[in-house]
């Protein structure tokens, strides 16, 4: 698979818009208009898409493990980690996508087939 540059640009796209704000939106909008035009495209938003989902279950788990006593230590850490995991992550991701390479996030749950 060799994608052109408009194709890296809306893989790029749908990584790094997740930072502005445009969270969930920007990599579903992404999917739904690119996903019968390219590949490259849609590969690389369903896993932006998916990861940002994964993120906030993670998420959504820290908060509810707040508030149990055993787990506050862990619940710190993990809302320390979790923002700057999501971070890297995306960086890295948005470099590899437009360097035209596929990219698998780690520990990400893949809810949109």
């Amino acid at each position: 698979m060799n994608p052109t540059n408009e194709e890296k640009l809306w893989a790029a796209l749908s990584h790094v818009l997740v930072l502005t704000g445009a969270w969930l939106l920007a990599p579903l909008i992404i999917y739904l208009v690119k996903k019968d035009r390219s590949a490259f495209i849609t590969e690389h938003a369903r896993e932006s898409l998916n990861f940002q989902i994964s993120v906030l279950i993670y998420g959504a788990v820290l908060g509810a493990a707040f508030f149990t006593i055993v787990l506050i230590p862990l619940v710190y850490l993990g809302a320390f980690a979790l923002p700057i995991f999501d971070l890297v992550m995306v960086i890295v991701a948005t470099i590899k996508a437009a360097s035209g390479e596929s990219w698998r996030y780690p520990l990400c749950i893949r809810l949109v087939k």
